[in-house]
């Protein structure tokens, strides 16, 4: 008797390529951009997405990934932007199947820009395309500089890498030139960017960084 072995993870991922597809075909028709924040817990995505939601000039969202609880939701909440929750119920990064069915649930036709906040990982959510337009690696100054070469599929496929709580540099030991080396290494043409939400450094350049990529995506 023959034995046929089959690769369920390749065809799991097969399966949700075709939901990013078509969610990046959607997206494409509203001239929506869609950007995918992946940093671990406590790298201050969702501080970021307060410092600079409702003052950049565009009309944004955000799809909240957690294992559980809404935490950060109710956060975005508060802001007065249209959020939706996503609870992994342990999983460690959301999937393009789950965010495609968040997306009636937004205001589609008012909305110039869709941010998700991934679940806290370095590793799996880098693995999955989930319909975005770029990847933004997130990494903060209490982490340590030696995660782009611990974690290098997120550096190297990541648009543009972000350094965040950079206010506490003369407090923490923290090599920037290793960081920042290593990055360009694995990744020589993606912007950088250091970024505090305690004194606003760099929050002018992260968004002009956005409104960059929605003109090119709408110009096609």
């Amino acid at each position: 008797m023959s034995v046929k072995k089959i690769d369920i993870q390749q065809a799991v991922m097969a399966a949700d390529m075709c939901y990013a597809k078509r969610i990046r075909e959607r997206l494409s028709e509203k001239g929506i951009l869609m950007v995918n924040l992946i940093g671990s817990p406590g790298s201050g995505k969702t501080t970021l997405l307060e410092k600079t939601l409702g003052k950049d000039g565009l009309r944004s969202a955000v799809i909240e990934g957690d294992v559980a609880t809404d935490r950060d939701a109710v956060r975005i909440d508060a802001l007065g932007v249209p959020s939706i929750q996503i609870n992994t119920e342990g999983g460690c990064h959301l999937e393009a199947n789950w965010v495609d069915m968040t997306l009636d649930g937004l205001p589609l036709d008012d909305l110039d820009v869709i941010y998700i906040e991934n679940v806290g990982n370095l590793v799996c959510p880098a693995e999955f395309d989930v319909g975005e337009d770029h990847k933004v690696a997130i990494s903060s100054v209490p982490e340590g500089p030696d995660k782009p070469l611990k974690y290098p599929l997120l550096f190297t496929e990541a648009s543009a890498v972000v350094l965040t709580k950079t206010d506490l540099l003369p407090y923490v030991s923290f090599d920037q030139e290793l960081f920042w080396g290593d990055v360009a290494r694995l990744n020589p043409e993606a912007p950088t960017m250091k970024l505090s939400c305690y004194n606003g450094e760099g929050l002018e350049a992260w968004s002009s960084t956005i409104k960059k990529w929605l003109e090119e995506k709408r110009r096609g």
